[in-house]
């Protein structure tokens, strides 16, 4: 799927690339949807309902990532929340053994996520992601979610790849949709980001379920 002779960076998303998606996605719809219940004395199918509708206005912007927005929206405390279920925090098949081979051929790594930094830090936390690969890049720090064209400008001035030589491995659709039009040649997603669903059919982009496929050609 991928001439890794003609990729000299790998950038790499967080939630759903790296790690598996099941601890976000059972925070936020189910932790989170039964503190909101209890909090505001509502039934549980109306605050996931709310809920659900509520995050879905926000997406695509930065403030569909930002714990402090939803803490200030939902009179709850979204981050410590977070820590309550740290335990379900873990890789997807295959990425450590990825990390380990890329750095072992002397290519650029860097993760560039849009996971607000308290969850950033809580991820680093439990699995020292942080030290296996070069940099960890939060689109936090610079205003704009991976989404927006604004995002890769302020990356390429802190990260000065060459758009033709570089690899994006993301999960969202979204985010590889923004970084064609940005001019990043190669272009790899994820068909389960979420290990206890279904992998999902992606015609845009080469895909793959478990790092051990690309890790031979590399």
């Amino acid at each position: 799927m991928l001439d890794w002779q003609a990729i000299d960076t790998v950038l790499l998303d967080m939630d759903g690339t790296l790690l598996d998606l099941h601890f976000d996605s059972h925070f936020w719809l189910e932790l989170l949807p039964a503190r909101y219940a209890a909090r505001h004395g509502v039934e549980l199918e109306q605050a996931r309902h709310w809920l659900h509708e509520r995050i879905r206005q926000e997406q695509g912007a930065l403030s569909w990532y930002c714990l402090d927005y939803w803490t200030e929206q939902l009179n709850l405390p979204v981050a410590r929340l977070k820590r309550e279920i740290m335990d379900r925090i873990g890789f997807r098949p295959g990425a450590q053994a990825f990390l380990a081979a890329l750095k072992a051929s002397g290519r650029r790594t860097v993760i560039a996520t849009n996971a607000h930094p308290d969850s950033l830090a809580l991820k680093v936390e439990v699995t020292a992601l942080d030290t296996l690969v070069d940099v960890v890049i939060c689109s936090h720090d610079f205003g704009y979610p991976k989404e927006s064209q604004s995002f890769w400008q302020a990356l390429h001035e802190v990260e000065p790849f060459n758009p033709q030589r570089t690899l994006l491995v993301d999960d969202s659709l979204a985010v590889l949709d923004s970084a064609d039009q940005y001019g990043i040649a190669h272009l790899l997603s994820i068909t389960r980001p979420d290990l206890t669903q279904p992998a999902r059919r992606i015609d845009r982009y080469d895909a793959t379920d478990d790092f051990s496929e690309v890790i031979d050609a590399l």
